[in-house]
């Protein structure tokens, strides 16, 4: 079957202020045929979002070739509703036909058609102000779909909706995708849930991250509608969790250094109590120590993105470790799930030290400074010589935050100053 879309080698640098170029994406090769939803699976951070950018024509590659077929419309639906507040629905959808020239009578006319499709008949005079967040997204989708795309972008458009919203949102668009009753030919579909890229995809392109890279593609053979709950499914599910989390190998903990990572990799955002309320999740019946990563998923419903961020941060603090897709507590991991307050934080302490490089850099910076102090500026650059403002920021973030439940160091927010002084003294 003809491609719609070929992407090949594209690569995307971002320079920084001082001249260094930072890569988000690496030789990405990636082809969109007819008929077919192509989901681009991956934790936040690994490009999928620039590549969208860079197919709608929002941002010139660094470089590589974008081909699309003759005469092909694109249009795009964002995470962010961005609907204009002062203008009605109807007016909303009909911007992308003006900006085309259409005649105001056949403009009226599409938009009309496109409202009544996406389900929203009757609020053709509501102002965005009047709507909910699922009712908002479908004039997204009126809007992308009243130009006749035959190429829809999705960038993470059910994220922002609550659950019950966006598993509707979701049923509604593939019975009108199976009926053929949108003017699309295809799809390409960023999210970082799992079970909705099984859900929706033909072919699901996992990407990894620092740069982005395509690490995987898996072809989806379920037909639609797709039951969650059957095995074929679950299995899916399984062995997605089990290649996203491939890179998290069993390790020899007794020799293992801080090297694992750099003090310039990129840190989960997770608290310290939401670390030690799963350690003793896992260390409690049902999982005595260890679970299946889709269960576990299911049994905590905080979604997928947020799941495998705790398990990546107790991996790296050598609390746990990750197998086939199973995650299973360390020797230090059971024994912080069962000390005390106090000895959990002198646990935690000696595993900052021993495994965030940044972790024990700050510490170390501190201890050799006039009066145990360091300003936070003083890392923040240093991290942004090879990392993104907002990356620099998260890692530093999260240090902070694992740092002070640990008694590490203290900070002040008012004067953005750490030190080791205790706050209590």
């Amino acid at each position: 079957m003809e491609n719609l879309l070929e992407l090949s080698h594209i690569t995307q640098s971002f320079v920084k202020p001082e001249g260094r170029a930072l890569k988000v994406l690496d030789d990405i090769n990636l082809n969109l045929k007819e008929g077919e939803i192509v989901g681009l699976l991956g934790k936040s951070g690994s490009g999928k979002s620039t590549l969208l950018r860079i197919i709608a024509g929002l941002i010139k590659p660094s470089g590589g070739n974008v081909a699309l077929g003759d005469h092909l419309g694109i249009s795009m639906v964002f995470q962010t509703f961005a609907l204009f507040p002062w203008l009605t629905v109807l007016q909303n959808v009909e911007l992308g036909l003006e900006a085309q020239g259409v005649p105001d009578k056949e403009m009226r006319k599409r938009a009309l058609e496109a409202i009544d499709l996406i389900g929203l008949d009757g609020y053709e005079s509501a102002y965005p102000r009047e709507l909910s967040g699922g009712m908002k997204q479908r004039v997204g989708f009126a809007r992308a779909l009243v130009v006749n795309p035959a190429i829809l972008l999705m960038d993470e458009p059910f994220s922002a909706l609550d659950v019950l919203t966006a598993e509707t949102l979701k049923t509604d668009f593939l019975d009108l995708w199976t009926e053929r009753k949108m003017p699309l030919k295809s799809v390409l579909l960023v999210t970082h849930n799992i079970e909705e890229a099984v859900l929706m995809s033909d072919r699901i392109l996992i990407f990894s991250a620092n740069p982005g890279r395509i690490a995987a593609e898996i072809k989806v053979d379920l037909r639609h509608p797709r039951d969650r709950q059957s095995a074929a499914f679950m299995a899916m599910v399984e062995q997605i969790y089990t290649l996203m989390t491939s890179g998290m190998r069993k390790r020899d903990f007794s020799t293992a250094k801080a090297h694992d990572i750099t003090m310039h990799d990129n840190l989960p955002r997770v608290s310290p109590n939401q670390l030690a309320g799963l350690m003793e999740a896992l260390a409690s019946p049902p999982y005595n120590g260890r679970a299946d990563l889709p269960a576990l998923d299911q049994d905590l419903g905080m979604g997928t993105e947020d799941v495998l961020h705790l398990v990546e941060a107790l991996r790296i603090l050598k609390f746990a470790d990750v197998d086939a897709g199973d995650i299973h507590l360390t020797v230090a991991g059971k024994a912080f799930a069962d000390a005390d307050t106090q000895k959990r934080k002198q646990i935690f302490a000696e595993h900052l030290i021993q495994s965030i490089p940044l972790a024990a850099y700050v510490y170390r910076v501190l201890q050799g400074r006039p009066g145990n102090h360091a300003p936070r500026i003083r890392f923040l650059t240093q991290l942004e010589d090879h990392m993104t403002e907002e990356d620099a920021a998260e890692a530093l973030a999260a240090v902070t935050s694992w740092g002070r439940y640990a008694e590490l160091f203290a900070y002040n927010d008012n004067s953005e100053t750490y030190s080791l002084e205790n706050p209590e003294a």
